[in-house]
C-alpha cells in the first residue's frame, strides 16, 4: 500500500464567521472557509506571501458543533467613501469548529512556522483568533469517506451536500479573484466513497485543493 507522509494541522476555535463575497450589503454565512481564507491563515504563520511557496496546495476538512446568529454593529462608507451611519445586522457564526488541513510539501518547514508564526492566526474574522495542534502522520494513496472533506467540483463520485462557489485566491491588492466550485457536506456524515487521492487513518477522504497563492492570479480578470 502507497503512503505519504504529510503534516496535519488541527485548528479549533470556539467563534468563527466566514461572510459570502458574492452577497453585498447582507450578511450571508458560508457553512465552511474558503480555501483563499484558509491559504491566508498559512500565509500569516510565514510572514506573508512572499514567503510562500507559489505552488503551495492542501486539502482539508471542517466541522461546526453549533451554529448561531447574533448582531454585528457594520461601518458602512456612503457614496463619497466617507463613513456613514453606523448599521447594527444579524451575523450568522458557527461555533467549536474544527478545521484539519494537510500539508505534503515541505513539511519540516510548515512545522517550525505554525509553531512560531510570524503574525497571529485567525480564521475569518480578525478577532476570531485559533488554537493549533501540528503532528506528522500517514495518508494511504486511494479512495475515502466523504466525511466533513472539503472537495473541488468535479470530483466523483457526486459527492453530498451543496455545491459552493469559493474564492481559491485572492490578488494581494484585493482586487481579484479565482472562484471554483466545491463540494462541502456540513453535516459530516456522508459515507460517500470520494475518488479521492489519499485517506487518512479513519478512512476520510483526503483530496488536495487548487492552489492558493495569489501569483495564480497572474494575468487573470478579476
Amino acid at each position: 500500500m502507497t503512503t505519504v507522509e504529510v503534516l496535519e494541522v488541527a485548528v479549533t476555535a470556539p467563534i468563527v464567521s466566514f461572510r459570502n463575497p458574492l452577497y453585498a450589503g447582507v450578511q450571508v454565512a458560508l457553512p465552511c472557509p474558503p480555501p483563499a481564507t484558509v491559504g491566508g491563515m498559512l500565509a500569516a504563520a510565514a510572514g506573508g506571501w512572499d514567503a510562500v511557496d507559489p505552488g503551495l496546495r492542501f486539502a482539508m476538512t471542517f466541522h461546526a458543533r453549533g451554529k448561531g446568529v447574533d448582531l454585528e454593529t457594520y461601518h458602512p462608507l456612503d457614496a463619497t467613501g466617507r463613513k456613514a451611519n453606523l448599521t447594527p445586522r444579524e451575523r450568522e457564526f458557527l461555533a467549536d469548529v474544527t478545521l484539519t488541513v494537510w500539508l505534503a510539501d515541505d513539511v519540516v518547514l510548515w512545522e517550525r512556522r505554525l509553531h512560531r508564526p510570524v503574525w497571529p492566526l485567525r480564521l475569518g474574522r480578525s478577532q476570531d483568533l485559533v488554537g493549533l495542534r501540528t503532528r506528522r502522520v500517514s495518508l494511504r494513496a486511494g479512495p475515502g469517506r466523504q466525511a466533513d472533506a472539503v472537495l473541488p467540483e468535479g470530483i466523483t463520485p457526486l459527492p453530498a451536500g451543496t455545491i459552493l462557489r469559493l474564492p481559491t485566491a485572492v490578488s494581494t491588492r484585493r482586487d481579484r479573484t479565482r472562484w471554483d466550485g466545491y463540494h462541502f457536506d456540513a453535516s459530516g456524515r456522508s459515507d460517500v466513497v470520494i475518488a479521492s487521492g489519499f485517506a487518512d487513518a479513519d478512512g476520510r477522504a483526503v483530496e488536495f485543493l487548487p492552489p492558493v497563492h495569489p501569483v495564480q492570479l497572474a494575468g487573470v480578470g478579476a
